[in-house]
């Protein structure tokens, strides 16, 4: 994520409840490329990031061509009413259930209202995060039924992992600067029929 000439700029706005995990992701994706699969440890710290620094400014280069992602945090989505978001993505714990029926109870709600309701091509995925604190108990989210619900809301795409371990942080990056990218393209970053899952 070093600096290069400058390219498309595309708005990704990460929503959840606080606490979910969204700023712990964007830290370790912070951290560069060379670290953001390594598990946190006194050699690979967490940045810390401040709310009066967003937007968070990612510059990658992919397809050939410069990007410069700008990534928003909030668990307060009318701070950002005035936004125009490129891709929004939806963030829950996977720990906590409460976190996902917010998803379905708030998030989708304030999502078609604020923003789809304007410019519906803007794609919308599920982040499914703190993947390592999954354990076998009554309640817990698996995979399966969070993809579910993803396409239940008619999500583009569906992903978990953990920030604190690595475990699956190159992937998840990877395919939502992908799909990011393709905002700034005709055909836009909406699946065509399905969601699709890291």
């Amino acid at each position: 994520m070093d600096d290069l000439e400058e390219g498309p700029t595309v708005p990704v706005l990460f929503l959840g409840d606080p606490g979910c995990g969204k700023s712990t992701f964007l830290a370790k994706l912070s951290s560069g490329s060379s670290s953001i699969a390594k598990p946190i440890s006194p050699s690979n710290p967490l940045p810390l990031l401040r709310d009066y620094d967003q937007p968070y400014v990612y510059n990658i280069r992919m397809y050939n061509r410069p990007y410069r992602f700008e990534l928003y945090d909030t668990a307060s989505p009318d701070n950002y009413t005035l936004l125009k978001p490129d891709f929004i993505i939806i963030c829950y714990d996977i720990n906590d259930r409460r976190t996902l029926e917010n998803v379905v109870d708030i998030w989708s709600h304030q999502v078609s209202t604020t923003w789809l309701s304007e410019k519906e091509e803007i794609p919308v995925a599920l982040l499914g995060l703190k993947r390592d604190l999954r354990v076998e108990k009554p309640g817990v989210i698996y995979p399966q039924e969070a993809h579910v619900i993803a396409q239940e809301l008619r999500c583009d795409m569906y992903a978990e992992c953990s920030a604190i371990t690595g475990e699956l942080m190159t992937e998840v990056f990877e395919d939502i600067a992908r799909r990011a990218a393709r905002t700034t393209t005709e055909a836009g970053g909406r699946t065509e029929m399905n969601c699709s899952v890291m």
